[in-house]
C-alpha cells in the first residue's frame, strides 16, 4: 500500500526486533507497534507473522516436518496465540532436491557455523525452532571431534541464537530439540527406561544428546527460551539407502525386503529395540511445540512411547504384509557385526512413554500399520 501526505505506506521491511513485521511510514516517520489514528479511527497495523527454522531440514524427518507445517499453516507464537506461518527456513549441509513452495528458504550450512545459524534464526521473537540436525550414532563413534563440533557446539549455536531472538522473558521462542533414547545405557541395561531414569549414555552420540537436553532445561529455567526435548526411539521406516547410524538396520530390515532385496542384519535376531513410526514422530514434534510450558515443569525432556521390535517380529510382519499386498519380498540375512551389536547392547530395549501419553502425545500404531504407511508414502521410492 503506497500513500502520500495523509496516506499510509505499508511495506515489508526489517524491524530491529521483528524482521517480518509490517511497518508503517507516515509523513516520513516510522512507527512500529503503536496504534495509529488514521481517518478518525485507531488501528494497529502490525501483523505478527510466524517464522519456523528447522535444522536438519534436508533430512528425512526435517523435510517431512516442513511439509506437515506447511499444510497446518500456523503455530503457537511466543505470545501464546496462534499465528500464520509465513516462512520456513531449512538449514542443512546438503539438500537432496529443490523446494517448490515459495514459503520455504533453504540455507546450505553446518550448524557448527555460528554466524550462519544466527543469521537464519534472526532476531524475531515470533519464531519457532525445531533442532533436528545431528551427526548419527555410528559416525559419532568414529569421529569424536566432529561429533563435539556438530552435535554439541552446533547445539549451543542454535540455543544461543534462540536466546538472542527472545523479545522479553514473557514472550520466548519455543525450541524443540530432537534427542534420543541413546541418552540411556549402563553396564547393566534396565528392563525399561522412563523419563525419570538416570542418564548414562554408552556412546558419544548419546553423550551429546544428554548434554543438549540439560542445556535445554537450563536455558528454559533461565528464561532464555521456552525449550522442549523429544527423546526419540529409533524411527522406522526411513526411505532411501542405509546410513551410518548404528540403528540403520532397523529401517533396512523392513525397507530392503519390501523392495525385493535381501537385507544384511548386523545384530542378533532376538535383539529387542524400541521403535516408532515416522508419522507419529512428526505429530509428536508439533504437539510438543504446542504444549503450554506450564504442563512441562522443570524437566523439558519427554520420551516417546515405542514398540519393542525384534528382527524375528519384523520377519513375521513382512510375511503378513507381503501376503496382503501380493509382494515378493527379500530376506533378512545374517551379517553379524561385533561393533554394531556392541553399540546396540548399550541402548535401552524398552521405553516407558506414559508421561508423553499423559501430555497428549500420540502412541505409535501397530508395527504392521507403520509398514503399510511406508508403502503408502514411499512405495515408488
Amino acid at each position: 500500500m503506497v500513500v502520500t501526505d495523509n496516506v499510509v505506506d505499508m511495506s515489508l521491511s526489517t524491524h530491529p526486533r521483528s524482521e517480518h513485521s509490517i511497518r508503517l511510514r507516515i509523513d516520513g516517520a516510522i512507527r512500529d507497534k503503536d496504534p495509529l489514528r488514521i481517518g478518525g479511527a485507531i488501528r494497529d497495523y502490525e501483523e505478527n507473522i510466524m517464522k519456523v527454522v528447522i535444522t536438519g531440514g534436508g533430512g528425512f524427518l526435517g523435510s517431512m516436518l516442513c511439509e506437515a507445517l506447511l499444510k497446518q499453516g500456523e503455530l503457537t507464537a511466543p505470545s501464546g496465540k496462534r499465528q500464520r506461518i509465513e516462512s520456513i527456513v531449512l538449514l542443512d549441509a546438503v539438500f537432496p532436491s529443490l523446494s517448490v513452495d515459495p514459503r520455504v528458504t533453504r540455507k546450505v550450512c553446518e550448524i557448527s557455523d555460528r554466524e550462519a545459524v544466527f543469521d537464519a534464526v534472526g532476531t524475531d521473537a515470533d519464531v519457532a525452532i525445531f533442532h533436528l540436525a545431528s551427526m548419527v550414532s555410528g559416525e559419532c563413534e568414529l569421529r569424536f571431534e566432529d561429533a563435539m563440533r556438530v552435535n554439541l557446539d552446533g547445539g549451543r549455536n542454535v540455543f544461543d541464537a534462540a536466546r538472542a531472538a527472545a523479545r522479553t522473558t514473557d514472550e520466548l521462542p519455543r525450541v524443540v530439540f530432537a534427542s534420543s533414547i541413546a541418552c540411556f545405557g549402563g553396564d547393566v541395561i534396565a528392563d525399561c527406561f522412563s523419563d525419570s531414569s538416570k542418564h548414562l549414555p554408552r556412546t558419544t552420540y548419546g553423550m551429546t544428546k544428554t548434554i543438549c537436553e540439560l542445556l535445554v532445561n537450563d536455558y528454559s529455567r533461565k528464561r532464555f527460551f521456552d525449550g522442549r526435548s523429544v527423546r526419540l526411539p529409533t524411527v522406522i521406516v526411513r526411505p532411501g539407502k542405509p546410513n551410518a547410524a548404528a540403528s540403520s538396520w532397523a529401517s533396512g530390515m523392513f525397507r530392503e525386503p519390501l523392495a525385493g532385496i535381501d537385507c544384511p542384519l548386523p545384530i542378533r535376531r532376538d535383539q529387542r529395540h524400541p521403535m516408532t513410526g515416522y508419522r507419529t514422530v512428526i505429530d509428536s514434534l508439533i504437539a510438543l511445540h504446542e504444549l503450554p510450558e506450564s504442563r512441562l515443569g522443570g524437566d523439558r525432556a519427554v520420551g516417546l512411547p515405542a514398540h519393542q521390535v525384534t528382527p524375528l517380529l519384523a520377519e513375521q510382519v513382512l510375511a503378513e504384509v507381503a501376503a496382503e499386498h501380493d509382494l515378493t519380498i527379500g530376506k533378512i540375512v545374517e551379517a553379524y557385526d561385533d561393533r554394531i551389536q556392541g553399540i546396540v547392547n548399550g541402548w535401552p530395549t524398552a521405553i516407558d512413554g506414559s508421561r508423553a501419553m499423559k501430555l497428549g502425545l500420540p502412541q505409535p500404531p501397530p508395527v504392521k500399520e507403520i509398514v503399510k504407511q511406508f508403502l503408502e508414502d514411499f512405495a515408488s521410492v
